[in-house]
């Protein structure tokens, strides 16, 4: 597939009859090759969603389009599937994730742009950037001073016109100003399987408890805490002799295959929320 005419055609809308032959037609008119298509139907909630990559000399006609969408009274988004995002990278102390996420960006895995790594701790503290040309800003935060920091943060999401803002272990609560503001675009990792052991210390939680698995969740960030929509799990097993210590060097693993992950699947356009859940199209 040359990304120069490839696009991506998202749907949400009810369910219905006649909508995949309706939009795949409307996409065979317009000379479009369907080279992959998902579609989803919620019996329970009576939703439609749809995925459609297609190649085509030129875009679909946006009237055509839009045409469809007033019949079915349908939401879409059509994308370009060779633009990358630009990605800001937000860490705290274990710099594990980010460095999985920029590995896996250096050898061509995650098809993004990284525009900042930002981090509560100094660049001494996360070396994982040490070799790449990105920009580094260390923005410590306290009680006091969490609304003057996050007005930083959010200056510098505008000014690097971040599309995604990813949680790489950044042990930072977000206001609900901010994640209202990152709505839809902040991923972050949580290394518990949710909806267990929210909040903060859940290997510590977990090792109290005798769980026999532990886990990683990747979840887009609202404004409830470590409740957001899930867009990907994984699992590792652990037995009744391991230390807190020990489940936090076992879920290190876990938690960056997780995230990656999930960052692949939301720069593919991948993911839709429904709700509180999302749906996840496979590759």
């Amino acid at each position: 597939m040359a990304y120069s005419d490839a696009h991506i055609l998202i749907v949400t809308c009810t369910s219905q009859t006649g909508l995949v032959a309706a939009w795949s037609g409307c996409l065979f008119d317009a000379g479009a090759n369907i080279i992959e298509i998902h579609q989803h139907a919620d019996l329970a909630e009576g939703q439609f969603f749809m995925r459609i990559a297609f190649t085509a000399d030129t875009p679909p006609d946006h009237a055509a389009l839009a045409a469809i969408a007033a019949r079915f009274d349908a939401h879409w988004q059509f994308y370009p599937a060779g633009i990358r995002q630009r990605v800001l990278i937000m860490v705290s102390k274990f710099d594990h994730c980010l460095a999985d996420l920029l590995y896996r960006w250096r050898i061509g895995e995650l098809a993004m742009d990284p525009v900042a790594v930002v981090s509560n701790h100094p660049p001494e503290a996360t070396r994982a950037v040490a070799t790449d040309d990105i920009p580094f800003h260390y923005l410590p935060v306290t009680p006091m001073t969490k609304a003057a920091q996050e007005e930083q943060l959010w200056r510098l999401v505008t000014e690097t016109q971040a599309d995604l803002v990813v949680l790489a272990r950044y042990m930072q609560v977000l206001s609900n100003e901010m994640a209202a503001k990152l709505s839809g675009r902040c991923i972050n990792i949580h290394h518990s399987f949710l909806p267990s052991f929210k909040g903060s210390r859940p290997y510590h939680q977990a090792q109290a408890r005798g769980v026999k698995l532990i886990g990683a969740t990747a979840h887009y960030v609202t404004a409830d805490l470590d409740e957001g929509p899930i867009i990907e799990q994984d699992v590792e097993r652990i037995s009744h002799a391991d230390t807190p210590d020990d489940l936090i060097r076992k879920g290190r693993d876990v938690e960056r295959r997780v995230l990656s992950k999930a960052v692949h699947y939301h720069l593919q356009r991948r993911v839709i929320v429904n709700g509180h859940r999302t749906v996840v199209f496979p590759d």
